[in-house]
């Protein structure tokens, strides 16, 4: 979603590089760019004007700061503006009222109400150590509710067990009370939705929010509608009072106008963002994360939250042990990939450190070295946990036979996997030693760095330093480990 955005962007602060202040002509031309670059994105035309106004006011007004080149400072406006756009800060749910605290989950046919209602709960539980309660109001659509039924099993979530052939209102009232009697935290409820906003879904709404006390309405809007969802947003905002909004699919090929613009169309915050198809994949909205994104200064706080999520800090314990005592084992390695898969896909972690979205149009497809990885984790699988704590084993070609034909590899591949390990094991050793000596490397062309030790050379798992051209089928050159 963000990928157009951002090239586009980078392209408008192109035509700033080398000035020496920021002036009406030679911002111009950037905000020209700017300006397309969000009508593309399908932001309403409305925004676009008042945002171009409100940057080209801030940059003309704007005195350069000694040491800071006017293309840096016009980003920093643009950045700023973009977040302001958004909602400045991200806003929590409202849980502060007595308990169960009642949810409100409301969207068309298709969004994605009801994956988000089980992605919610799992939130709830794992985040805000809350005991959420779901229930299925949904009497248009049965399969609604083995859906929603199917998602609480998998995260062992409670819920309750609707009777369809009451009404939404009839179903909240019911599941309420039973949820007190439980001593539940939170309700959520999931209703029905339409193909499109009809006069008998808003009417079943409204008789649901006249005898229910919400502390979230949440409408769940598919982000690759673009503007129509915030046309959606402004029709259920009328009818049932919206307090927050929450974007599926921003995974997609959305072009972003959404995100942009329903803060500023209806007033209503976006609280979250859907990123995925998986239940975890759920994160909450910062309006400043997704303006640095899209400028391609990264999101390093999102990135260090998902490490904390997917690290185990037993497994990195264990890890460091070994490298102590001069070991780094398959073993050791497989827990790597493992915590680097609970993190996401390649791309999506690249595109949180800050200038890699510009590299990795260079590299191209990552698809082809996350292919790798999974093969090397097919060989890894059929090793026995014996081999993987002692590589040494693996010299015996009975051995790497087996490893073949259990991995549908040739003896060749594994060897070759070997060789590889053995090179990122020395590496990793070394590494270890120059953190625990005070050592650094020499930076390349440059001498040793004053108030350190020069390290000696380890081993690069990839071969020799590589000089030319990378691969655009991996990040890591020719080969790719």
């Amino acid at each position: 979603m963000l990928d157009t955005l951002n090239e586009k962007f980078s392209d408008a602060f192109k035509s700033l590089r080398g000035q020496s202040k920021i002036s009406e002509s030679n911002i111009e031309e950037a905000l020209k760019q700017v300006r397309t670059a969000l009508l593309e994105a399908d932001v309403n035309f409305k925004v676009v004007k008042e945002f171009i106004e409100r940057v080209k006011t801030q940059a003309l007004g704007e005195k350069v700061l000694k040491g800071v080149k006017p293309g840096q400072q016009f980003i920093k406006i643009v950045q700023d503006e973009l977040t302001s756009l958004m909602g400045d800060t991200h806003q929590e749910l409202n849980l502060n009222v007595p308990s169960p605290a009642v949810i409100l989950i409301v969207g068309l046919n298709g969004a994605g109400k009801t994956t988000f209602t089980g992605k919610l709960a799992l939130y709830l539980r794992n985040k805000l150590k809350k005991e959420p309660y779901l229930v299925p109001a949904d009497n248009f659509r049965p399969a609604a509710k083995d859906q929603l039924l199917t998602h609480a099993r998998n995260i062992s979530v409670d819920f309750f067990d609707s009777d369809l052939s009451m009404t939404p209102a009839q179903i909240a009232k019911a599941a309420i009370e039973e949820a007190k009697k439980l001593r539940k935290d939170v309700v959520i409820i999931d209703t029905a939705g339409r193909l499109q906003v009809d006069e008998e879904l808003m009417g079943q709404l409204v008789d649901l929010r006249k005898v229910i006390t919400p502390a979230e309405v949440l409408l769940v809007a598919d982000a690759m509608t673009g503007q129509e969802a915030v046309n959606v947003s402004k029709v259920f905002h009328e009818k049932v009072t919206l307090t927050g909004v929450v974007l599926s699919k921003m995974d997609s090929d959305a072009r972003g106008g959404a995100a942009l613009s329903i803060r500023h169309a209806t007033g209503v915050p976006i609280k979250f963002v859907s990123t995925g198809e998986k239940l975890k994949d759920l994160e909450p909205f910062h309006p400043d994360r997704l303006a640095g994104r899209i400028l391609d200064m990264g999101d390093v706080v999102s990135l260090v939250e998902k490490a904390q999520e997917a690290i185990n800090e037993d497994d990195m314990m264990g890890m460091m042990k070994n490298l102590e005592k001069g070991r780094f084992t398959i073993a050791d390695f497989v827990r790597q990939m493992e915590a680097i898969n609970r993190l996401g896909s390649m791309g999506s972690i690249l595109k949180m450190i800050p200038g890699m979205g510009g590299m990795m149009k260079q590299m191209g497809d990552l698809s082809a070295a996350e292919g790798e990885m999974k093969r090397m984790r097919v060989m890894i699988n059929s090793m026995t946990k014996t081999e993987r704590e002692n590589t040494k084993l693996l010299k015996e070609s009975s051995r790497i036979e087996r490893i073949a034909r259990g991995s549908g590899r040739k003896s060749e591949d594994v060897k070759e996997f070997i060789q590889k390990f053995e090179q990122m094991e020395k590496m990793m050793v070394g590494m270890a030693g120059m953190m625990k000596g005070g050592a650094m490397p020499q930076i390349p062309g440059m001498g040793p760095v004053k108030g350190f030790r020069q390290a000696p050379k380890a081993a690069s798992p990839f071969g020799e330093a590589q000089t030319e051209k990378p691969s655009k089928k991996s990040p890591f050159g020719k080969k790719y480990f």
